[in-house]
């Protein structure tokens, strides 16, 4: 895989006026406090100035805005697309991770990692609106298709928490493996995928029942069990395929999910920790959060084709096209 040096790039400017489908790539630096711009073509376009420890992100549906969990700061800030600058920020419990919209997008629902809870954020009035208990240490937040429930883990717990929107409330708490961490749903709305660390497997929950469908494990050549510990992953659009980052084995996995299959695995960076897609499903990033690099995977050959490095610590990866 070839290196690139980012800081000799070219196009380093960001240029006024920005609108979405741009291309761009954005890196959350959890230790640099700042987001790393990208452009298509992989050279550096702009590095944003964010509050402290800037970990999970999401753009709202018009793609003019970038909101950002900041984990020291226990804000969310907010990036306008078109300057590529911080222009606001939402107050959070101490220390945000992840989050999600709803999908009007008046709410954030974001764990809260140091006091166990799920708050409800008014996006409007930035005014927190409920705060659901979960077990310690929540981390992942994911919507059910309808939009109606929301699925949080409890790394500590060992939980997947079902909460139902209307009455902020936990109407169960489902048993997986050892620290969970992030989710996928099926574009059917069918299943629930779920990283669980230190166990090194994903269960799959069926979310017709809420019962554990499926449990997989992984084992890339030349690792041993205990190096596997899946995090991030990401769906193709038709659901058929699943690709996971499996931490400290430096792999990722492609999973067939109609035969929970793994179809390959690919040669990362050190401790691969998000993972996401273009919008036309060729290519595939990874944030490597101990190599201070991503990994650019063709999609196709499930192959690596090259690393960049990009910071101290990428947490997360978004694709604005």
């Amino acid at each position: 895989m070839k290196r690139w040096l980012l800081a000799a790039a070219i196009g380093l400017c960001a240029t006024p006026g920005l609108t979405k489908d741009t291309g761009l790539i954005f890196i959350s630096l959890e230790r640099g406090n700042e987001i790393v711009v990208l452009n298509p073509d992989m050279t550096e376009h702009k590095r944003i100035e964010t509050s402290r420890r800037p970990r999970d992100m999401h753009f709202n549906a018009a793609r003019d805005k970038l909101y950002v969990a900041c984990g020291d700061d226990d804000v969310i800030d907010v990036i306008d697309l078109a300057t590529l600058e911080v222009v606001d920020s939402i107050p959070t419990g101490p220390s945000p991770e992840v989050f999600a919209f709803s999908p009007d997008e008046a709410q954030i629902y974001v764990s809260n990692e140091e006091d166990s809870t799920m708050e409800i954020i008014d996006v409007a009035s930035k005014t927190v609106s409920a705060r659901v208990p979960t077990g310690a240490e929540p981390e992942g937040v994911i919507n059910s298709i309808d939009g109606k429930t929301v699925f949080v883990t409890s790394e500590v717990a060992d939980m997947v928490h079902v909460v139902d929107i209307a009455t902020a409330r936990v109407t169960k708490n489902i048993i997986v493996g050892t620290r969970p961490r992030r989710f996928v749903v099926t574009p059917d709305g069918a299943e629930l995928w779920v990283s669980d660390e230190l166990s090194s497997e994903v269960h799959v929950i069926d979310l017709a029942t809420l019962e554990i469908a499926e449990v997989m494990t992984f084992l890339p050549p030349g690792f041993r069990a205990e190096d596997v510990t899946p995090v991030g992953m990401a769906i193709t659009n038709d659901g058929s395929k699943v690709i996971i980052s499996l931490g400290r084995a430096n792999h990722v996995a492609f999973v067939d999910v109609k035969s929970r299959e793994v179809l390959a695995y690919a040669l990362v960076g050190s401790r691969a920790w998000d993972v996401a897609l273009s919008r036309d499903e060729a290519t595939a990033y990874v944030a490597n959060g101990l190599s201070d690099d991503i990994t650019v995977i063709d999609m196709a050959t499930m192959t690596p084709l090259q690393s960049l490095p990009v910071g101290r610590t990428p947490h997360s990866i978004r694709v604005d096209d």
